[in-house]
């Protein structure tokens, strides 16, 4: 197995004991991106639209700092704070993954780190 540690600028760096992502057996694995901004490390936005505006763009950030786009993605994990949220979540996350679109869950959940409203996680195939 190999396994290789990626790491960009282009989005927030971990806040814990994680990578931003790992490219193993022809696949990225990239750790759940929540809205912060990649300068500042701070939360943007007060609404889960925003907040999802921003996780797509980290998503993408540590996408194309691989050399991949949206378009090789094949599996998507969307965590919300409240499923009332879901069609502007899913409004601001359908203008970035497009047909042919990925495989993708959908969970609330209780609280997501920092008190982000949202959260993304994606495989990518390499």
């Amino acid at each position: 197995m190999s396994k290789e540690i990626i790491s960009t600028s282009a989005a927030p760096g971990a806040v814990g004991p994680y990578s931003q992502g790992v490219r193993c057996n022809g696949f990225l694995f990239l750790s759940g991106q929540i809205p912060l901004d990649p300068a500042t490390g701070k939360l943007v936005g007060d609404t889960a639209q925003c907040q999802a505006e921003q996780a797509c763009k980290n998503v993408m950030a540590l996408l194309a700092s691989q050399g991949l786009t949206a378009e090789s993605v094949v599996k998507t994990t969307v965590f919300i704070t409240d499923i009332q949220t879901f069609a502007d979540v899913n409004a601001v996350y359908a203008r970035y993954f497009t047909a042919p679109c990925p495989a993708r869950s959908c969970v609330e959940v209780g609280k997501l780190p920092l008190g982000a409203l949202v959260e993304i996680e994606v495989i990518a195939a390499l």
